[in-house]
Order: structure tokens, then sequence, then C-alpha cells
């Protein structure tokens, strides 16, 4: 089984970036948990980041060409207003979880809605690092 975790945005920083929000916690260590617990569930879990939209929309039509059996998602920003890259997760036909890693409820106004939602299978939000590995568990389940 083939999973696909795509990080937008910003997200180079964690480890760097709001502590308060995010921890300390690196991107790299998050891809390996990742991976780690992947091959606990015998699921093969590539990674993606990019700050930039155009690259994520490619990374997403990658996805569908390769035929991938579940993405997730963590775009950061791109979460609340990035149409392109909510068209771009609507031509895939597998299953799509959502996830962050603060409750992006509880956050400012803007961070409420997810222009998302209506393409993705469900969310995973607010459970910190833990957010990336219950979403793992959820697309491996949905894929299965």
């Amino acid at each position: 089984m083939k999973i696909l975790m795509l990080h937008g945005i910003n997200h180079n920083m964690f480890g760097k970036r709001d502590p308060v929000q995010y921890g300390t916690i690196t991107l790299a260590e998050i891809n390996e948990s990742l991976q780690t617990l992947g091959v606990e569930l015998g699921a093969e879990v590539a990674c993606f980041q990019t700050n930039h939209e155009g690259e994520m929309c490619e990374r997403i039509h990658q996805a569908f060409t390769d035929g991938v059996d579940a993405v997730m998602i963590n775009a950061g920003a791109w979460t609340h207003y990035s149409y392109g890259i909510r068209d771009a997760l609507a031509i895939l036909t597998c299953p799509i979880v959502e996830l962050h890693m603060s409750n992006i409820h509880t956050r400012e106004e803007f961070r409420h809605k997810s222009v998302f939602a209506e393409v993705v299978s469900g969310q995973i939000s607010g459970f910190g690092a833990d957010s990336y590995l219950l979403a793992l568990r959820a697309a491996v389940n949905l894929a299965s």
C-alpha cells in the first residue's frame, strides 16, 4: 500500500516556528515516525514538502498518475484559501485525510474554514505530532 504525505507551506520550519502551536519536533522527525508506523501497518509512506503552491498541485497530479492508495495533507495556511490545491485534490480518486497539528477551530477565525473540506474523507486536528500518526492510521484503514 502506498500512502503520500503532503506537507505544505512553512512546514520545513517545524522545530523552529511557534513552538507553542507546533512543538519542537522537526519535519524530518515527523517523516521518520510516519515511515516507522507505515512499516508496522504494511504501508510505504512517501513524504513531500514544498513552499510553492504550483509544486504542491503538480505533486498531487503525480499522485493521481501513480495511483497512490491514499493521500494525507497538512497544507498549512493554504488550507484556508487555496482553491488551486483544493481542485487538484478533487482530481484524486483515493481517500484523502486532512490533518493539522494545532486545533484550527480554536485559532484565528480565518483558520476555522478549510476549503478542502468538501473533497477530503475527513480531518484530524489538534493532537500535535500525533495528528500525523492518527491520520496515517485513518488513511490505511480507508484505503484497505
